[in-house]
């Protein structure tokens, strides 16, 4: 390829898209009125080189590259300029190859596809140690995504008011909403001018490099989230729904009444000064009733059928409260939808659907437009879904995490049907660690990924988003995920396993390209015996302090100031069940006894084995091949992440055997019994010393980021720098206390905030 030409007037995503191109050929790049005889670039709708028989397609790439560096490669998309530069340097079958010269189209199997809760770019992960915003966003484009989630704050934590013994603020550090960026006219001066500047100029600056990527920018928000006390001090009839948290809060914090005419105009312009930040925004996708958030009169959390004097009246009965709010919802969403418009007339309002189980119908029956609801199934109703571990029926709640492949029979009639009543709902997906296998990074599951998104087609979705998003991409140079993303993206009818082997090949060669092939998919299938544990499988892992909180039998016989190191950042509350059992979190049973005994068998059995034999049989490759070597280099890469994951399934293991033998060993009856539940306890600890030593002796040699690492210090949603440190203090305390009577105090709930003085004598 000697010579690039585009368009005397082409877009900034068609010059980048040339730059990209030159750099990697060396060719020349020139603007011209008229396609040049060399390759050219362009988007579709400039009609700057007629492509191939497009007919019935409507997103779609055009490829063309003879032997002599001719052809053209052409978009309907911005970002599936970069999508085709990345296919025509990998990720092509040979077929498709050996059609170059003539061209070949590749259409696009989702029109509307997004990362969604994007883990490093804007969520919970943003301070992770490496990331490079430039780096990511160029990745979404070439893996074949349409639009990028840019509301991200600037700072690692947000700003928000609080009081001591109080946990809720972190929670306003991811989803951030409109109160982070902008101000209406009743809000100006109730958060900091520099705050909102700083907030704001990130979230330009991210809109930006979407932009120049050909990404559509757009944003996911916590809202109607709740307003600072002081406003309702001078606005107090427009107090709506209290939202915050009975345990992970200690002021009472409200949503604005939705319905009154002040709110509507309050979020009317703040939507409105969005757009003016940003007028290509594209989309506002809304969860709500969590994390400082709420609609009134809603059933779910936090708001359980409170709010406002305006919307309904006393005495009515549930199902009419449920239709009133329900409306009320679909109210909000268009006044947003409306104050978009006046800027961008396609603006996409959509709504998670999962918490709203009893205004579900009303609220579906409201949607069409540009109004759309999004999750990982058309049989949401509520969180309830049909959809159980493939391997242990009786773990249900798998939808939208990593073991959801497939997709039910009723799923294609029920998307049918929505799409004639006007609405096309969005599909989710899991492709990384977030909300899976937190903190880890780079786990392969390329067959599973490709599956569900297959699923999805089939079903005749036509706009997904990624849960996740790729996490830490520049972490991560050979996950094979993203391949899997793309080939599904643009060349859905070619079989999974060439698409694999061929990027195993341009990795590091044919003589092993089939062993890290094979490697993947053994690690997939031994994944699969994963069971899902509630909460721990999530955000749960980090702040539950599952790595560096000691595994002791009595975890309160620790000394308070010995068990702050890791007290201070998880997200514990003085009288949280959480503090001292493993196996609940505020009000929530996490794991029973008999989950806990069956689900540590499981992974004894079924799944610890299958990765230490994938670890074995990795260390025999690596002992066969040049060390030195760029296959080495990617199988070294391999063999470490997956021995992280044994690390965080071995973990995942203790959590579960603590749950069964210390419940076990409180409820039993006799003496007998009790021994015999102390005996597993040990045998679990003696474990989990070893799994810990191991963990610290890998993270101290490998140069394989198989985790995301906060560059920002230690805290509640993924481990700073400083883990070794964490983990040998772990080690100690467990070696010291492991031999206490397992203990927990089932009385916590009434523990009073530290310094609290009750009447003499009420609370013995």
């Amino acid at each position: 390829m000697k010579n690039i030409t585009i368009s005397a007037t082409a877009s900034a995503v068609e010059k980048e898209a040339a730059n990209v191109l030159a750099e990697r050929t060396g060719a020349a790049v020139s603007a011209a009125e008229q396609a040049g005889a060399g390759f050219n670039i362009a988007l579709a709708d400039r009609n700057f080189v007629e492509p191939g028989d497009i007919e019935g397609h409507e997103q779609w790439i055009w490829l063309r590259l003879n032997d002599e560096g001719s052809g053209e490669l052409i978009a309907t998309h911005g970002s599936f300029l970069f999508s085709g530069l990345s296919l025509l340097e990998s990720g092509l079958t040979s077929e498709v190859r050996a059609n170059l010269g003539n061209g070949v189209l590749l259409p696009a199997t989702f029109n509307f596809h997004r990362p969604h809760y994007d883990a490093c770019l804007t969520q919970y992960w943003r301070s992770a140690r490496g990331f490079e915003d430039e780096a990511y966003v160029r990745k979404l484009a070439e893996t074949g995504f349409t639009h990028c989630e840019i509301n991200s704050l600037h700072a690692h934590f947000p700003y928000e008011e609080s009081v001591e013994a109080e946990f809720y603020p972190q929670f306003y550090t991811y989803c951030a909403g409109f109160n982070h960026f902008v101000n209406s006219k009743l809000t100006e001066g109730l958060w900091p001018e520099h705050y909102l500047e700083a907030n704001l100029m990130r979230l330009k600056h991210l809109a930006e490099l979407a932009q120049r990527y050909g990404l559509k920018p757009g944003v996911l928000m916590f809202e109607p989230r709740n307003m600072p006390e002081k406003f309702f001090v001078k606005y107090p009839t427009l107090r709506g729904a209290r939202v915050d948290h009975p345990f992970r809060s200690r002021l009472p914090r409200y949503c604005l009444a939705q319905d009154h005419p002040v709110t509507q105009r309050h979020y009317a312009e703040c939507m409105e000064r969005m757009m003016d930040a940003v007028p290509e925004l594209s989309y506002l996708s809304i969860w709500a009733n969590d994390s400082g958030a709420g609609f009134e009169h809603t059933s779910s959390l936090y708001v359980g059928r409170n709010g406002g004097p305006y919307m309904i009246r006393e005495w009515r009965d549930h199902d009419n409260i449920a239709q009133t709010a329900g409306k009320s919802i679909i109210d909000y969403m268009a006044n947003l939808q409306m104050a978009a418009a006046k800027t961008n007339p396609d603006f996409d309002v959509v709504l998670r659907l999962e918490p709203f189980k009893n205004e579900h119908d009303t609220i579906k029956a409201g949607l069409g437009g540009h109004l759309t609801w999004e999750g990982p199934s058309m049989l949401v109703h509520g969180y309830d879904l049909p959809y159980p571990h493939p391997k242990y029926p009786e773990n249900m709640g798998v939808a939208g995490s990593v073991m959801h492949t497939t997709m039910d029979d009723t799923e294609a009639p029920a998307m049918s049907a929505s799409k004639a009543a006007g609405v096309n709902p969005i599909m989710n997906y899991g492709a990384s660690g977030l909300m899976n296998h937190e903190p880890l990074l780079g786990m392969p599951f390329p067959r599973m990924v490709h599956a569900k998104m297959t699923a999805l087609k089939g079903m005749g979705a036509d706009r997904a988003s990624c849960f996740g998003g790729l996490a830490h991409a520049e972490a991560t140079p050979f996950w094979p995920n993203p391949v899997a993303i793309r080939a599904a993206q643009f060349t859905p009818e070619a079989s999974i396993d060439d698409v694999l082997l061929n990027y195993a090949t341009d990795l590091i060669g044919a003589p092993h390209a089939k062993q890290l092939d094979d490697a993947w998919r053994t690690f997939e299938e031994a994944l699969i015996w994963q069971p899902l544990v509630a909460l721990y499988c999530a955000f749960g892992f980090c702040w539950q302090r599952t790595w560096d909180r000691p595994f002791v039998p009595d975890i309160e016989a620790i000394p308070l100031e010995d068990r702050r190191y890791y007290e201070k950042h998880g997200c514990f509350q003085h009288n949280n069940p959480g503090v001292n059992d493993l196996g609940r979190d505020v009000l929530f049973d996490l794991i029973t006894r008999e989950q806990g005994d069956k689900m540590s068998h499981d992974m004894d059995t079924e799944l610890l084995p299958r990765v230490r034999k994938l670890i074995a049989d990795l260390d025999t490759v690596l002992a066969g091949i040049e060390s030195d070597s760029v296959a080495a280099r990617v199988f070294r890469d391999l063999r470490d992440r997956v021995r992280g994951y044994l690390h965080w399934a071995a973990a995942l293991r203790s959590v579960c055997a603590w749950v069964g033998t210390v419940y076990g060993y409180l409820e039993s009856g006799n003496e007998e019994e009790r021994a015999a539940h102390e005996k597993r306890l040990q045998e679990a600890i003696d474990l989990d010393l070893k799994n810990t030593e191991e963990l610290l002796e890998l993270i101290e040699t490998t140069d394989t980021e198989f985790m995301v690492v906060s560059a920002a210090g230690n805290h509640t949603y993924f481990y700073g720098e400083n883990l070794p440190e964490l983990l040998r203090k772990r080690i100690a305390l467990t070696t010291q206390y492991r031999h206490h009577k397992p203990r927990i105090d089932r009385e916590i709930l009434w523990r009073e905030v530290p310094g609290t003085k009750w009447p003499e004598g009420w609370i013995q």
